[in-house]
C-alpha cells in the first residue's frame, strides 16, 4: 500500500487524502492525450473512489487504458504534493453516492450547493471508478 512508510511526509499524505475535497484525476484519450479533471474523491481501504459523471469523457479513456494519476493541491511553491499513480476500474458493487456514508458526509452539503441536489448529483454521477495505487508520492507539508 502507498504512504504507509510511517514517515512524516506518508502520515500528512493520508491526513490529506482523509480531508481534501478536490482532486485532480489525469487519464489518457485513445489517442495518448493527457486530460486532468478535477474530482470529488474519497480516500479508503488503500483505494481513491471517484463518482463519475455519466458523460465523462474519463470514462471512454479508462476503459480504453486503466492507468490513471491522481493528485491533489499543492502548496503553490512546489511542496505538499501528493501524487498517486494507479489502475482505475469501474466497481458497480460500490453503493450509488446517496448510499455511501463516508462520501455523503464529506461532499453531502456541496452537491446540494454546487449541483443543486443530492438527487441531481446521483442522478448525473452514476459511475463508481476506484483507483488502486500502484506508486505514490508525497513531500510533506
Amino acid at each position: 500500500m502507498v504512504f504507509d512508510s510511517g514517515s512524516d511526509a506518508d502520515r500528512h499524505a493520508l491526513t490529506r487524502l482523509a480531508g481534501d475535497k478536490v482532486a485532480w484525476l489525469t487519464s489518457v484519450t485513445p489517442a495518448g492525450q493527457p486530460q486532468t479533471f478535477p474530482v470529488w474523491f474519497l480516500w479508503g481501504d488503500g483505494e481513491v473512489l471517484v463518482y463519475s459523471a455519466t458523460k465523462a469523457m474519463r470514462n471512454r479513456n479508462i476503459a480504453t487504458n486503466p492507468r490513471v494519476s491522481v493528485h491533489l493541491e499543492g502548496d503553490g511553491d512546489g511542496g505538499d504534493l501528493v501524487i498517486i499513480e494507479g489502475t482505475a476500474r469501474v466497481d458497480h458493487t460500490t453503493p450509488s453516492p446517496d448510499r455511501h456514508a463516508a462520501y455523503m458526509a464529506k461532499y453531502g452539503e456541496l452537491m446540494v450547493r454546487d449541483v443543486g441536489s443530492v438527487e441531481r448529483f446521483v442522478a448525473d454521477y452514476t459511475i463508481p471508478v476506484r483507483i488502486t495505487p500502484t506508486r505514490g508520492r508525497a513531500t510533506g507539508a
